[in-house]
């Protein structure tokens, strides 16, 4: 069995131009309040990897070109599609009103358990992520559709932002690669 490494030639990446041209997946990411650039940054990478349509960066969040943001965004910022709004609130009925369904990533009473979540994958979504310490605002929360919240078995009661996001944006993105929407 061959387990070489496959080259960066050999992975036939899209250039930007290519990739800007490229169907994204109708997905949105909102993030408010990360105090993070590096947070922020990794999720541009996965937001480029999976061809996320928009990242939202709201509230005191950094934007680029923050050199957090830069260093672990590794280029995907000028990939990504995204737009700075100063209130996540109003970016969540912005959406809502374009028929977008939100979905704040948090653990609430009634949350939906990420491995039960199905999404209608010819609809948009958007899901909503929250400052690394507060999570996502509780205004915020009462104006989505729905929480998503991913379970968890150990000690802490908490993941980081960035590898929450990897994981939604995966669990979306491979409903779609099984519909054969994402390629």
């Amino acid at each position: 069995m061959n387990q070489e490494k496959t080259s960066n030639s050999e992975l036939q990446r899209l250039s930007v131009e290519k990739f800007k041209e490229s169907a994204k997946a109708d997905i949105y990411i909102v993030l408010d309040n990360l105090r993070s650039g590096n947070n922020i940054g990794s999720i541009f990478r996965t937001s480029d990897a999976f061809r996320v349509k928009k990242l939202l960066i709201t509230g005191h969040s950094a934007v680029p070109p923050n050199r957090e943001i830069l260093k672990t965004a590794l280029g995907a910022c000028d990939t990504v599609d995204w737009e700075y709004q100063e209130s996540g609130l109003a970016s969540i009925q912005n959406l809502k009103s374009k028929g977008i369904a939100c979905f704040a990533i948090e653990q609430v009473a009634n949350s939906i358990s990420l491995e039960k979540f199905e999404y209608q994958t010819d609809k948009p979504i958007a899901l909503v992520f929250g400052n690394e310490v507060d999570g996502v605002d509780q205004e915020i929360i009462n104006c989505c559709d729905g929480s998503i919240e991913i379970p968890q078995f150990g000690t802490k009661h908490s993941l980081n932002v960035a590898v929450s996001a990897g994981m939604l944006i995966w669990h979306l993105s491979n409903q779609l690669l099984k519909e054969g929407k994402l390629a």
